[in-house]
């Protein structure tokens, strides 16, 4: 249903995003993505590595590490994905915010709601 291809909206190392090979439509499940969480006061240690710019807020106290393609999904201000943090399943899930067709890359809002139009933390002046 998903695919890891080259991106066009990225220009770093990896060039990577994550791309439908199928219609979605809005509101559907696009992915589950196991979490591996860790205490926030750990994070000055994900801090030091490049990690730190795919870890996710995990509750008020944690921190995560997405498996599967949840850290390889790009952002947009104007996504056609959101997500939802299942801690009952230990897991981020993907939703198609809009209907999604099939070969268009899946992005998200990495301020973690669709219409957060605040700037990133990566991006410099």
């Amino acid at each position: 249903m998903l695919e890891v291809k080259t991106s066009l909206l990225s220009d770093g190392k990896f060039n990577r995003g994550v791309f439908a090979i199928c219609d979605f439509k809005k509101g559907e499940l696009l992915h589950e993505a196991p979490v591996i969480s860790y205490p926030n006061e750990q994070h000055q240690y994900i801090e030091q590595t490049i990690l730190a710019d795919y870890a996710f807020e995990y509750g008020l106290d944690q921190s995560a590490i997405l498996l599967g393609y949840g850290m390889l999904f790009n952002h947009s201000y104007e996504p056609n994905a959101t997500y939802e943090i299942n801690f009952d399943n230990h897991t981020f899930d993907f939703y198609a915010f809009t209907d999604i067709k099939a070969g268009d890359e899946i992005l998200i809002n990495y301020n973690g709601d669709v219409d957060d139009k605040e700037r990133l933390w990566f991006i410099q002046d």
